[in-house]
């Protein structure tokens, strides 16, 4: 169920995926997998480029299947599989695509995380709400995560005490904000200082919808959007 992307490989980093925003597997069940994702969602990497060839859709959507239909041996698949000589003292980073979309999904992470004390298992997050119930209160002590801007869930992040992340147009605007940089190991978002800026993708059309915003900016304006609109056009 593991792998290595090309962008972690270098690092030493291995990855677990489930499809990004959203799923249907073969048997016909549809999944949310992302469900507080906000403008993210329309910029996606994890739903461009090598994430569409036809062999990684299907693994991550079997990585999902394997999780809904027996969790119970889906942490002991995962567990076994972690105990493998080449993940001692390694790190792996859940969901490059994809994100916690359920209460069950997150404790049973963190049960995975505390059978494996010599990995560093670490996540960026959208599900603000739901790590703050489940996963502050007692993380592991080999689980590390950052809330990452771009979802509905943003007005939850606090400034003053939560790890953050979010993404700018280029390395130089990151700097001008006075933010840390993940450009050098994506580690850096978890371990290096907060809050940490990451620079938009290549991806021309994509670069090209977001714009000069950060996610945070995008996000506030479409949540403010919302807003007025609600205003302007009370229910009845």
């Amino acid at each position: 169920m593991i792998t290595q992307n090309s962008g972690l490989r270098r690092h030493g980093i291995f990855n677990y995926s489930i499809p990004a925003l959203a799923a249907k597997l073969a048997d016909g069940r549809n999944v949310l997998t992302c469900p507080s994702a906000g403008v993210c969602a329309n910029v996606c990497y994890a739903r461009t480029g090598t994430y569409q060839f036809p062999q990684v859709k299907a693994k991550h959507a079997r990585n999902l299947a394997r999780y809904l239909d027996d969790p119970r041996q889906w942490r002991h698949d995962l567990v076994t599989e972690l105990a493998a000589p080449k993940y001692r003292n390694g790190k792996l980073r859940v969901h490059d695509s994809g994100d916690y979309f359920s209460d069950d999904y997150v404790t049973d992470w963190m049960t995975v995380a505390r059978a494996v004390p010599d990995v560093l298992v670490y996540s960026y997050t959208k599900e603000i709400s739901r790590f703050k119930r489940l996963v502050e209160p007692d993380p592991p002590e080999n689980f590390a995560w950052v809330y990452s801007y771009g979802g509905k869930e943003d007005h939850l992040i606090n400034p003053a005490t939560d790890r953050m992340a979010d993404v700018f147009p280029s390395e130089e605007a990151i700097t001008a904000a006075g933010w840390h940089t993940n450009a050098g190991s994506d580690l850096d978002a978890v371990l290096g200082p907060s809050p940490v800026g990451m620079a938009q993708n290549r991806i021309p059309h994509l670069r090209k919808a977001i714009g000069q915003r950060t996610f945070r900016e995008w996000q506030a304006t479409e949540r403010t959007g919302t807003a007025s609109a609600a205003l302007n056009h009370p229910q009845p």
